[in-house]
């Protein structure tokens, strides 16, 4: 399906309150091929993990990655598209006093379905480092790979509640971004493009860390997939130029 055709579906229009239609990320959704997040009718639909279960341990168990990836994940999905059916529901039958409710509800676990569709992608079985154009714009924009690391840990270590740290690339600027987002969906920059994302809900580290997020966070630095935060951010360039 390509971009005029899933607009055409509505899907866009019915989660406007979170990605308008001109947004790159929105056209990443269908134009990447690691990003395909609906079906030929505009449903959300949850990939297959690109791995084994227990491919990412000893950093990431393999329960907590089925528990994660088949009743979060997948339960938020689910939902985003029951929201966005409410929302349908509402128009059709001009009765919008519900609407409002369905529209945070969306906001709430599209943002879920997105953050959680990259983080798997985000995770590989080694550890790397940035290359290329990547690591030119972190040395450029933070000082270089080490600080960069610091800042980001820092951030998700300390997300108030459950949330995720992000590194994005924000295309008004030109610039790489470090973003603290609280739940799924707070404290965003509006246009800024996820490229790596640290999730710390509990529910992502309690079996093997326990209450221990700052272990969890620094154990994540193992197995981060450096390669493909460089590839969604040639994507978020190509997309914005």
């Amino acid at each position: 399906m390509n971009r005029k055709d899933f607009l055409k579906s509505g899907t866009l229009a019915g989660a406007a309150t979170l990605l308008s239609s001109n947004n790159a990320f929105a056209q990443n959704l269908t134009d990447n091929s690691i990003d395909k997040l609906v079906d030929a009718n505009g449903n959300f639909i949850q990939q297959p993990l690109p791995y084994a279960e227990n491919y990412l341990e000893p950093y990431m168990d393999s329960e907590t990655l089925h528990l994660h990836y088949t009743f979060h994940h997948g339960g938020a999905t689910k939902a985003a598209n029951t929201d966005l059916k409410k929302i349908h529901e509402a128009i059709d039958t001009n009765n919008l006093e519900t609407v409002d409710y369905w529209t945070k509800k969306l906001s709430y676990h599209l943002s879920s379905h997105i953050l959680h569709s990259i983080f798997w992608t985000n995770l590989a079985n080694k550890a790397t480092t940035p290359k290329g154009d990547l690591l030119k714009r972190i040395d450029n924009d933070f000082g270089g790979y080490e600080k960069l690391k610091a800042y980001l840990v820092q951030t998700s270590k300390n997300v108030d509640g459950n949330g995720w740290g992000i590194l994005g690339y924000q295309p008004y600027t030109d610039k790489l971004t470090v973003l603290q987002c609280e739940n799924h969906e707070k404290l965003t920059q509006w246009g800024v493009i996820p490229l790596l994302v640290i999730d710390v809900w509990e529910h992502s580290y309690y079996l093997k860390y326990k209450n221990k997020r700052g272990d969890f966070v620094d154990a994540l630095f193992n197995i981060i997939n450096w390669d493909n935060s460089a590839q969604r951010l040639d994507d978020a360039i190509k997309l914005t130029k």
